[in-house]
């Protein structure tokens, strides 16, 4: 069911069903809550499941300035509201920014860290150019014709060849976005300090989901941070780009579930 709560005096608003130890789902850049449709349906027999859109996507409100940190207090926020003291949080892409965020602020409030397609580094001066790149085509042309260019290389290329609805159904969804929301997660993107001292320091397990196809957060970026907790799952997917919760949803399920019960039994 949706639930509100406030969001420093902005209506923030989640998905959230089940019961039991908690679970969160934050989505990346381009996305809303439904990215994680197979996983919440699959998570919610076995777990509370939290599944927030963040500030400036769907209902919740955008806040400024918007920030990996601000947004981390987003998902503080929600827990408050929730009545939860501990979670297993679980981010994809800019969504594991923020999980970060949130990890380095409220280590106590974790029982795993996953980084689903997503990374500690900072952006490169490269990715930064990328990315001011970006803001200037969303400015002249708006989101949609922007969104079509840059979505599909999300997918791995077997998938984008043979399920082109499902690319364009995740396309048409992404759309519903603010061009304002997609600026200032860029703009907050490229802010974000180096957390790779978060996952040296963390104290409880950490999930690397890493899709070998993916162009977004390649392997070799990722590579080097694998070794840093003491504990770590890693998964390196054949064949996937940068969204395999949707590309290889059933077997992100499986990797998820058994991250948390694994999670369960090392608190």
């Amino acid at each position: 069911m949706w639930k509100t709560f406030n969001n420093g005096g902005h209506e923030g608003t989640y998905w959230a069903e089940g019961e039991g130890k908690a679970v969160i789902l934050i989505h990346g850049y381009g996305e809303d809550y439904s990215v994680w449709e197979h996983q919440t349906a699959f998570l919610r027999v076995h777990y509370r499941v939290l599944v927030p859109d963040l500030p400036g996507t769907g209902k919740s409100a955008i806040t400024q300035p918007l920030s990996m940190d601000s947004m981390g207090e987003f998902i503080y926020g929600m827990m408050t509201a929730e009545g939860i003291s501990q979670a297993t949080v679980i981010g994809h892409s800019m969504g594991g920014y923020v999980a970060l965020a949130f990890a380095e602020k409220y280590p106590h409030l974790l029982e795993g860290l996953g980084l689903f397609s997503s990374t500690a580094k900072p952006d490169s001066e490269e990715k930064k150019e990328s990315r001011r790149k970006s803001i200037r085509m969303l400015n002249q042309y708006g989101a949609e014709q922007f969104l079509r260019q840059l979505l599909p290389n999300m997918f791995a290329a077997t998938f984008r060849i043979n399920q082109g609805a499902r690319v364009d159904n995740f396309i048409q969804q992404a759309t519903k976005i603010p061009v304002e929301t997609l600026i200032a997660y860029y703009e907050a993107m490229m802010e974000r300090p180096d957390r790779t001292a978060v996952l040296k320091e963390i104290k409880v397990p950490v999930l690397f989901f890493i899709g070998k196809e993916d162009q977004a957060v390649p392997l070799d970026n990722i590579l080097s941070q694998v070794t840093m907790p003491a504990v770590a799952s890693i998964h390196i997917i054949d064949q996937v780009g940068h969204t395999g919760h949707l590309e290889v949803y059933e077997e992100s399920n499986l990797i998820l579930y058994q991250f948390v019960e694994f999670c369960q039994r090392t608190i």
